[in-house]
C-alpha cells in the first residue's frame, strides 16, 4: 500500500485548493493511478483500520442490485432497525435527497440499481451488467468491451448521490484477470481505501466464479483530494509504517456471484495500525 501513501503525500505537497458543493475545502490533484497486484496480497490498508465487514456488505449490496439502504443494513447488521447505521445512511437522510425518496431507506437508483437493473430503452427487460459481464469472460475473455457502467445520464437526477467510481473494464491475459476502475471523484483519506479494497474483492469474486486467477486492480483517480479538515489525519497516516498485507479467502464452493454471503469472504492475518477518525463530508 505504499503507492496509496506516497499519492496522499504527494496531494499534500502538490494539490490545488479548491472549493466545492460540500463546502468544505479540499487539496485536489487530477488524473493519479495505482496498481495492485494480487499475488503481493490483498490491499487492504494497513496504516489504520479498513472497515473490512462495511466493504463487503457494501459489495454484496451492490450485486444485489439494490438502492435500499435498509437492505445494506440487514446485510451487515442482520437487522433492518433503524438504529443499527451504514455509510449509506447520511446520504439516505441527507435534506437534498429525503423530499424524493419513495421510502425510508431508498436511495434511489445507485450503483447496484444500475450493475444489474440499467433500464433498456427498447425493452421492458433491464440490462443485467454483472451478467453480461461474467458470460463474456466464460465465452469471449479477449473481448474488448467487458465494462460495466454506473454513469446513467438520464437518471442522475434519481441518485442520492451520483457516482464516484463510474465504470469499470476487465481484461485477460492468459488464465490472469485484472480490474481498472475510474473514479471520477476521490476521498484520499476516508473513500479511496475502501474503493481499492472493494474492487479487489470484486476482482477476485469475477475471477473465482470465472475460472481466472485475479491479477491486478488499475485504479485511475479523476478528482484526487484531501479535505482541509483530513490535513492533520494524513500526516499521521503517512508517519506510518506499513505492515505486511494479508489475504483473502473465498469460498471455492460459491460458483454464483449471487451466492456469496458475508460467511464466505475473510481477510486473513490481517494486521492494522490503530484507526484515525475523520469526518464524512457529505
Amino acid at each position: 500500500m505504499k503507492q496509496y501513501l506516497d499519492s496522499l503525500q504527494y496531494i499534500m505537497e502538490n494539490g490545488t485548493d479548491k472549493p466545492n458543493r460540500t463546502g468544505i475545502d479540499t487539496r485536489a490533484l487530477f488524473g493519479v493511478q495505482m496498481r495492485f497486484n494480487m499475488n503481493h496480497g490483498f490491499p487492504a490498508v494497513t496504516t489504520k483500520r479498513l472497515a473490512w465487514k462495511s466493504v463487503v456488505s457494501e459489495l454484496l449490496w451492490f450485486l444485489e442490485g439494490s438502492g435500499d439502504e435498509r437492505r445494506l443494513a440487514e446485510i451487515l447488521h442482520g437487522t433492518r432497525d433503524q438504529e443499527k447505521k451504514t455509510i449509506w445512511t447520511a446520504n439516505a437522510q441527507s435534506d437534498f435527497w429525503k423530499s424524493k425518496a419513495n421510502f425510508a431507506g431508498d436511495l434511489g437508483r445507485v450503483y447496484g440499481v444500475q450493475w444489474r437493473k440499467w433500464k433498456s430503452p427498447n425493452s421492458d427487460q433491464p440490462i443485467d451488467q454483472i451478467k453480461n459481464v461474467i458470460e463474456k469472460l466464460k465465452n469471449d475473455p479477449n473481448d474488448r468491451r467487458i465494462i460495466v457502467s454506473a454513469w446513467n445520464p438520464g437518471e442522475l437526477d434519481q441518485m442520492a448521490l451520483p457516482p464516484c467510481h463510474l465504470m469499470f473494464h476487465f481484461f485477460t491475459a492468459g488464465d490472469k484477470l485484472s480490474l481498472l476502475m475510474y473514479q471520477r471523484s476521490c476521498d484520499m483519506f476516508l473513500g479511496v481505501p475502501f474503493n481499492i479494497a472493494s474492487y479487489s474483492l470484486l476482482l477476485s469474486m469475477i475471477a473465482s466464479v470465472t475460472g481466472f486467477n485475479p491479477h491486478e486492480f488499475v485504479h485511475i483517480l479523476g478528482d484526487s483530494h484531501i479535505y482541509v479538515n483530513h490535513f492533520d489525519a494524513v500526516k499521521e497516516q503517512v508517519s506510518r509504517k506499513p505492515l505486511p498485507l494479508p489475504k483473502l479467502w473465498l469460498n471455492p464452493e460459491i460458483k454464483n456471484i449471487d451466492d456469496f454471503t458475508m460467511n464466505d469472504i475473510k481477510l486473513i492475518d490481517y494486521q492494522f495500525h490503530p484507526a484515525i477518525k475523520a469526518e464524512m463530508a457529505v
